[in-house]
């Protein structure tokens, strides 16, 4: 039968978990981070009795690994799990089975595309010529209405959905939208590399053989650059910005 957490104990454990990360260990990872967002949550459930308090909180003391931004959906089901009064062994399954896709999915969606997608919108607007303080309150603003707006929901689908949230994920398709956001962040790095060639000495000034190039690696890029091997990848991107190096310096 499912307990009712009190409101005030889920904004709580909420605001903890921005703290997730304040005790990482190579040991239990985000572990200790994990069970202090959680205390919160659990003290509701066990209305202070510290021996029912112990076993729960150290079963959510021990390994667990995702990223920051996406922690709060394990957290909210969690949560949800010691509600419904589910068994110990259920709990720790089903951390096991969502840390590994919610690392992966983090890492994709922030690190590797939301991220340097708005550092560069930030640099093109920089480089557009407007002050650097519209650079930097664009990065701050757009940033982190994107990872607040990513945390928020997170959380409360998690708390809703409990053991069934990764069907709730599935519909959402992470993986789609990162998907969608690097072919805006691709169009940010063209606004990017245009403002910079187009400066005055840069390489549009080296003729048009130089200009025709650079638009066709961009076409490529935007085309089939994700299906690039890393190496590749790194080759590529290299070769572009020494390329770019030397057309700005001429």
């Amino acid at each position: 039968m499912r307990t009712r957490i009190k409101s005030g104990a889920l904004t709580a454990v909420f605001m903890r978990s921005f703290l997730v990360q304040g005790s990482w260990n190579y040991h239990t990872m985000l572990g200790s981070g994990f069970a202090f967002a959680m205390l919160p949550g659990l003290r509701s459930l066990y209305q202070d009795d510290e021996d029912k308090l112990e076993e729960p909180l150290e079963r959510h003391s021990e390994h667990f690994n995702a990223h920051p931004y996406l922690t709060g959906i394990a957290l909210g089901a969690s949560l949800r799990l010691e509600a419904d009064g589910a068994g110990a062994e259920t709990v720790r399954s089903f951390k096991t089975a969502v840390r590994g896709p919610l690392g992966s999915l983090g890492d994709s969606l922030v690190w590797a595309t939301w991220l340097p997608g708005i550092s560069v919108l930030a640099l093109a607007i920089y480089w557009l010529g407007l002050p650097g303080s519209w650079s930097a309150l664009v990065f701050l603003l757009v940033f982190n209405a994107g990872h607040l707006g990513l945390r928020i929901w997170g959380f409360r689908v998690g708390y809703s959905e409990g053991r069934d949230v990764g069907r709730k994920l599935k519909v959402v398709d992470l993986s789609g939208l990162t998907a969608r956001l690097r072919r805006v962040a691709v169009l940010f790095l063209g606004l990017l590399v245009g403002v910079l060639l187009g400066a005055e000495g840069g390489l549009a000034s080296a003729g048009l053989l130089w200009g025709l190039l650079s638009v066709a690696g961009f076409a490529v890029g935007l085309l089939a650059g994700h299906y690039a091997w890393r190496p590749a990848a790194t080759t590529l991107v290299v070769s572009i910005v020494l390329l770019t190096t030397w057309g700005l310096l001429r």
